[in-house]
């Protein structure tokens, strides 16, 4: 058995310090579309298959093309429309293939984190050269887009390196994605930098939603309600804030039969009132100065 390899401090959520947010809210609620872009036929890796058909895979291609064409402006007119910003997954080479999405979501107020540069290259078997070629990457190309520092990370297609944690901490990001094990963010250890677990989400994913979870449009709403709601009763009773993420995918969220029901679930939350509805860099700022 291996040696845990303590990343972060084992508190119960019972008795755990207190937490809260700005005007006493007791769940803050950040929105994650992950704008991507998948290659038709990328380079093979040897841990794992971009597609599931033999490349090129048109279909799963032009599936996941319908987000940049039609899915994006759909999902973001929508957020707009009730007050929530995005905080963008973002696989960076979008920055050059498809720079109108980019432009659009930064003019909407959304921030901009990396999801690699294609989630059609893993993580696995990467050197430290190479991870570290990608976060520079990342952090060039954001800027050179949008004006914005990113402060984020989510592995791409949630692969990962032992080392891939200290080295964005290194490199001054503040907050990862890729550690589901919280409904409140949390310090990690790392070797240099300040880095804060901001709770993702895989459960109301909307990829898990539709893909493994075979649900309707209507149950993927429902479900996002249940979440919200009892997140923010247990903030309220506690006095400890929590913390949603409703992760997007506007390939599959912009469809015209599931866009209904979610904006359903945004009116929902907008005029619910219990909700600090924000981006996660300012959960991760309002976290990294509470245990400064």
């Amino acid at each position: 058995m291996r040696d845990d390899p303590q990343l972060y401090d084992f508190l119960p959520y019972r008795n755990r310090p207190k937490l809260s947010w700005p005007g006493g809210k007791p769940v803050a609620v950040w929105v994650a579309p992950n704008l991507e872009y998948y290659e038709i036929d990328p380079p093979a890796n040897p841990h794992r298959k971009s597609w599931t058909r033999p490349h090129p895979d048109v279909v799963g291609f032009a599936h996941r093309d319908h987000a940049n064409r039609v899915g994006h402006w759909r999902m973001a007119d929508a957020m707009t429309r009730h007050g929530f910003p995005g905080s963008v997954s973002l696989s960076v080479a979008l920055c050059q293939h498809h720079p109108e999405v980019v432009a659009d979501a930064n003019e909407r107020g959304w921030e901009f984190f990396s999801h690699g540069i294609y989630n059609t290259r893993y993580a696995y078997g990467m050197d430290e050269a190479q991870e570290r070629s990608i976060i520079e990457d990342s952090i060039r190309t954001v800027r050179d887009a949008t004006g914005q520092t990113i402060r984020g990370w989510l592995a791409p297609a949630l692969t990962h390196t032992t080392r891939t944690l200290d080295l964005i901490a290194e490199y001054g990001l503040s907050y990862t994605c890729d550690l589901y094990h919280d409904d409140q963010p949390l310090p990690v250890a790392t070797r240099s930098g300040r880095l804060i677990s901001m709770p993702y989400s895989l459960e109301v994913n909307d990829h898990y939603g539709f893909f493994v979870y075979n649900m309707s449009p209507r149950d993927y709403a429902r479900t996002l309600i249940r979440q919200y709601e009892r997140l923010a009763a247990e903030g309220e009773a506690t006095g400890s804030a929590t913390v949603m993420c409703i992760p997007l995918h506007s390939y599959l969220i912009g469809q015209p039969h599931r866009i209904g029901p979610f904006e359903e679930v945004l009116r929902h939350i907008a005029a619910d009132g219990r909700a600090w509805i924000t981006r996660a860099r300012d959960i991760a700022d309002h976290m990294l100065a509470r245990v400064a």
